[in-house]
């Protein structure tokens, strides 16, 4: 009986012991499967984007074998062009309203610094970016052994843009800084084309002449909007109280662009399932150009890695002294939906709020930097058209002397500004350079034929080196502002003791007070002999 009631009562213990072992086994099971779902909405975004781009893939590959027609491609691909119809539509009053709000909220002082850190960190950046891309030419000579390449091979049509004077190049870059109808410069640019004429002279020979004609192009003026709107923005700051109501015109207005793209984005991952997808299968021969064409695309994607993995990170840990990555890491759907569209312009909207949701930049900082970087700063397409240009010299069998080394870095550079934020915008800034060292522009249709490959992680570096600019300029704005407010912590305390050593010192006021305290204290009589 007592064996009994002991085992009956150690069993009660034991099962009293289990309980809240159980219990709390079954909350930290809860509490995981809560931090899990809690991170999924958190990042539920981010998980589709790059779900999108890897069903892409998988959706590019499946149907592949299909055999579609042309018209059956460009139906695969409408729901990739709605994204892009989408991001585009709200590309314009993002950065008009952006620029105008950004420029009007900063005063004079900090407009001149924030704009000339950033033009320095831009320049600097492409610059060395032109620099890795020559260099790793070099070592890994893409173009040698490849002088038997030809368009026809491939199965190429071997058209090529039509090539400009660097001249007129540069000259088209300030005529569009300056463009005469603001209207038209939303949806036209200005280009410059030849007319050829015929011309006998007096011996009998008959000579040709080029002469340079201005034409309106497709496509919107994003270098003339962006000086307008910050130009813009400037002058309203200086009004006053009579530009105020403006201002918060701009603003609201650049609000409500806000929302708008954080509806869009939600859209985001379909959209590069079906561009990633129908691109794949447009591709007649991925096998044969990538074998070809082998060595460029791993040069041109080294490059790519180097500046975006390590180069530009440690830019950004120099500045700042934090984690480059950390900061890269609230930037996944705009990278994505930079690899899907291949345009810096499209990807600019998700920049701006992952940045400021997700990063933490000030929206100063953020609306000011981005819509210019978009335009300006293009470190990867520098990569893109150096690498080029050193691929097509040895295709040539051209050895490159220093002066035209130094040619390709600087117009790299030059060129790199005005190149437009779209799809295979930096191919043409290539002919440019090949102008300006003298290489025949016959074989960029071997760069057309992979571009569509190499573009998506030239624009991915693009948009890195936007981000962390903005990243930079915000950190020291915000290191100017603490220190602005310990300067005037110290000068505040500095005043009162100041004060107190003046009450205390000060040969009027100790007079002052001898006299107070000894008319209080002396008798009637003592007060007449003073007087």
């Amino acid at each position: 009986m007592e064996a009994a009631g002991e085992e009956k009562a150690g069993n009660g213990r034991n099962g009293h012991a289990e309980g809240p072992a159980a219990a709390a086994a079954e909350r930290g099971g809860r509490g995981r499967l809560r931090g899990c779902w809690g991170f999924l909405r958190r990042n539920a975004l981010v998980v589709l984007t790059v779900s999108g781009v890897v069903a892409g893939v998988a959706l590019g590959a499946a149907v592949r074998g299909a055999a579609l027609s042309r018209a059956q491609v460009a139906y695969l691909a409408f729901p990739g062009e709605l994204l892009l119809r989408m991001l585009r539509m709200v590309i314009l009053p993002l950065v008009v309203c952006s620029l105008v709000s950004g420029a009007a909220s900063l005063d004079a002082r900090s407009l001149g610094r924030l704009g000339g850190i950033a033009i320095a960190y831009f320049l600097g950046t492409t610059l060395l970016a032109s620099g890795l891309a020559v260099a790793l030419g070099f070592i890994i000579r893409p173009g040698a052994g490849a002088s038997a390449l030809n368009a026809p091979g491939l199965g190429l049509s071997g058209v090529v843009p039509t090539s400009k004077e660097t001249v007129d190049s540069f000259l088209d870059l300030v005529r569009n800084l300056f463009p005469a109808n603001l209207v038209a410069a939303a949806f036209r640019t200005y280009a410059t084309e030849y007319k050829v004429l015929l011309r006998n002279t007096t011996s009998g020979n008959v000579t040709t002449e080029k002469i340079p004609v201005g034409t309106e192009i497709e496509g919107m003026n994003i270098l003339g909007l962006v000086l307008f709107a910050l130009v813009l923005g400037v002058a309203l700051k200086k009004l006053g109280e009579e530009g105020e109501d403006l201002i918060r015109f701009f603003n609201s207005f650049n609000e409500a662009t806000m929302v708008l793209v954080s509806w869009i984005m939600w859209y985001v991952p379909i959209g590069i399932t079906f561009l990633v997808g129908s691109k794949i299968v447009e591709m007649e021969d991925i096998m044969l150009l990538v074998t070809s064409l082998g060595k460029y695309i791993f040069a041109s994607i080294l490059g790519h890695c180097i500046h975006g993995g390590i180069i530009l990170p440690l830019i950004y840990f120099a500045s700042t002294r934090q984690n480059p990555y950390r900061f890269l890491l609230g930037l996944i759907t705009p990278f994505a939906t930079a690899f899907a569209t291949s345009s810096s312009s499209a990807t600019l909207p998700s920049m701006i709020k992952c940045v400021e949701e997700n990063n933490g930049v000030d929206k100063r900082i953020s609306r000011f930097i981005l819509p210019i970087g978009a335009t300006v700063n293009m470190d990867g397409a520098a990569i893109f058209q150096c690498m080029a240009a050193v691929f097509i010299a040895q295709l040539n069998n051209v050895d490159l002397n220093p002066g035209q080394i130094f040619t390709i870095l600087v117009t790299a550079t030059a060129s790199s500004v005005g190149a437009a934020g779209v799809p295979a915008g930096g191919v043409l800034t290539i002919a440019i350079i090949l102008e300006a060292i003298g290489l025949p522009t016959n074989d960029l249709s071997l760069i057309l034929a992979v571009d569509w490959i190499v573009d998506r992680t030239t624009t991915v570096v693009n948009v890195e080196g936007d981000a962390l600019g903005a990243g930079i300029l915000n950190y020291l704005n915000e290191k100017e502002k603490k220190e602005k407010e310990q300067d005037l912590k110290e000068v505040t305390v500095e005043a009162v003791a100041n004060s107190k050593a003046e009450g205390e010192t000060s040969p009027l006021v100790t007079h002052k007070t001898q006299v107070y305290n000894t008319a209080s204290t002396a008798d009637p009589e003592s007060k007449e002999s003073v007087l």
